[in-house]
This record gives structure tokens, sequence and C-alpha cells, in this order.
């Protein structure tokens, strides 16, 4: 799946993350900082100004958020600091752009020759974060 902004950039989604591409990024200022922060049972790879589509959060919209569970943080001078198991004062500061529901999907019971049928669906809730900055 892919997503264009208005300068024609591709945002390629893998795992709830949209990201920009490392051409765009590099035509930005050069080296990049990651980290990967663990948030609803989940770990993320971010960077600045990515798009994470994370388990509910109880933020109002356009709050800030703090994600201190750091796992491990790549510095600007290229230097990796993975922590045991969180990285001592690192912390993501994100913005919530929005709340929302994922796309339902069915859950359907059956069993044979019983007249056993059952139908529920589901939608999963789900915080909409931009990265903003990386403090490490």
């Amino acid at each position: 799946m892919a997503f264009v902004d208005r300068t024609h950039r591709v945002f390629h989604i893998k795992h709830g993350v949209y990201r920009v591409p490392e051409m765009a990024r590099l035509d930005r200022g050069g080296v990049f900082m990651y980290a990967v922060v663990v948030t609803g049972g989940k770990q993320y790879r971010v960077q600045e100004g990515d798009v994470l589509f994370v388990e509910k959060l109880n933020a109002e919209v356009d709050a800030t958020v703090e994600l201190t569970e750091v796992l491990a943080v790549s510095k600007a001078d290229g230097e990796l600091v993975v922590g045991k198991p969180v990285v001592e004062g690192a912390k993501v500061v994100a913005k919530v752009v929005g709340q929302g529901k994922a796309k339902k999907v069915i859950v359907f019971k059956f069993k044979a020759k019983k007249d056993y049928r059952r139908k529920q669906g589901h939608r999963q809730p789900y915080t909409k974060l931009v990265v903003e900055k990386i403090e490490a």
C-alpha cells in the first residue's frame, strides 16, 4: 500500500508506519536519527516525521504524547545505543493527529451438522501519531 503527498513523494506503509523514502529524507539534511519504541505491546522503529497507527491511547487530538519506553536509539553520528532493557533518559515526543477505528474484522463461528452459527464484527480502536522529535 502506498500514499502520495502533495510533493509526490511516495510513503510506503509497513506495520502501521508511513515512512519517507531514504533519498527524500537525505535531501532534507543528511543523517537522521531513529528509535525503537514500545507502545501497546508492540515495537515500532520510528524517525522524525513518521506517522504511526498505535493501539488506542487516552489522549486528546492535538495533544503531545511522550513515549518513554525506548529500546534503542541511533544517534546523529551513527552510534547505536541499545538499552538494558530501555535507554535511560531517552524519549520520543509525538503529536496525536486522530483517534479512529480500523476496518471491520468478521468473526464467524460454525459447527457442522449442529445448526450452530455465530457472526460477530470487531473494529480495533487506534491512535494516529506523528513523531515530532527523538530525544536521547
